[in-house]
């Protein structure tokens, strides 16, 4: 079985790198084609560094992307033409079972999981960050670049007592308008600290108010002192309030952790868009065993119309699955839910199909 196993698990990594491909071409062909009037409005942005910024990470994203999908349909391509061409037939006179059949397509669907999953963590999120770099500065239009520059009517939660407030923060410059501060002992108002303007020292990592009013509030009394600038430092910085749902894809796994554990420390209530994120970021590179077992037991039949008739069958299943990640991302990325759970269910439902046809391929 050995030159059996290293013949299919050669036509399974030699399938599906070139189903990857025909898939990456065709999504650069269709990007380009939208966004060519975006490179053309700025005369200074040369042919190599839309190449270098944007279509190296937009490569590296897409790949990682569509892995999945060209395993799928790399698997069910081979596996059919293994059917067609009788070879399964000569496979199975020779008493080799189904499962033992399946022994180089998961070492294969293990290779493929691998990779998956060190880009996931640690590549697509670095490259993710200086494609949407580059979409920022060349791509986006003015009124989606104010709303990446500007924070409005933000709050935070430090600790368990100490609460911020500031109506709007412009990202680029570090400086933000009516910050407010305050200090809680259980309801009871112990501090309130408010400026009418404040600035974040990135060098080293303090703030500086303006215009600031700063109110202690005792049993009989209160003391109020005030200034027109005093420099002071806040359990947080100006990078804590433009960390969006949508910027967790740009966080490598260990930033997002860290991420979500000093956000759970803070009091923040609902993180379950960057839980979907992380979780994720697992879930999808382990569905390539299920789609592998799906794909071989699909095409492991010789079928009236050949690969024709498996590879529309396969392509309806597929749709099906991103279709319920979808909305299982959506679902799980509301609060009170569990995001773990949600993220598992497309897994769940097509390992127990999976299951199904696997048991149904031995008979």
């Amino acid at each position: 079985m050995k030159i059996i196993d290293k013949y299919i698990l050669k036509r399974y990594l030699v399938t599906f790198v070139f189903t990857l491909l025909i898939l990456i071409p065709i999504a650069i062909a269709i990007d380009i084609s939208e966004k060519i009037d975006n490179f053309l409005e700025h005369p200074n942005l040369g042919f190599y560094q839309i190449v270098d910024e944007y279509y190296k990470n937009f490569i590296i994203y897409y790949t990682n992307t569509f892995m999945p999908l060209a395993l799928f349909i790399a698997v069910i391509l081979f596996t059919s033409k293994l059917s067609n061409n009788t070879e399964i037939i000569a496979i199975t006179n020779a008493k080799v079972s189904f499962t033992r059949f399946l022994y180089p397509y998961f070492i294969g669907a293990t290779l493929v999981t691998l990779i998956s999953l060190g880009m996931n963590h640690f590549v697509v999120p670095n490259s993710s960050k200086e494609r949407k770099k580059f979409e920022k500065e060349y791509i986006k239009n003015r009124r989606q670049k104010q709303e990446l520059k500007y924070v409005r009517e933000f709050s935070l939660q430090l600790t368990d007592s100490t609460y911020i407030f500031i109506r709007s923060f412009d990202t680029e410059a570090n400086s933000g308008y009516d910050f407010t501060s305050e200090v809680y002992n259980g309801i009871q108002l112990k501090s309130k600290l408010v400026a009418s303007r404040i600035t974040y020292k990135e060098e080293d990592s303090s703030f500086i108010l303006y215009n600031w009013r700063k109110r202690l509030i005792y049993k009989k009394r209160d003391s109020i002192s005030s200034g027109t600038k005093i420099d002071t430092v806040f359990n947080f910085t100006a990078k804590d309030l433009i960390y969006k749902s949508a910027l967790s894809q740009e966080m490598p796994s260990g930033e997002l952790l860290k991420f979500i554990d000093i956000s759970k420390k803070r009091g923040v209530k609902n993180l379950n868009a960057y839980l979907v994120e992380f979780h994720k970021r697992t879930s999808l590179p382990i569905a390539s065993y299920i789609l592998t077992i799906i794909a071989v037991a699909l095409a492991f039949r010789k079928r009236r119309g050949g690969t024709g008739v498996n590879l529309a069958i396969g392509i309806g299943v597929m749709f099906i699955y991103v279709f319920l990640m979808k909305i299982a991302e959506v679902l799980g990325g509301v609060a009170g839910v569990n995001s773990l759970l949600y993220v598992w269910i497309p897994n769940i439902v097509f390992g127990c199909l999976a299951v199904y046809l696997y048991f149904n391929a031995r008979k």
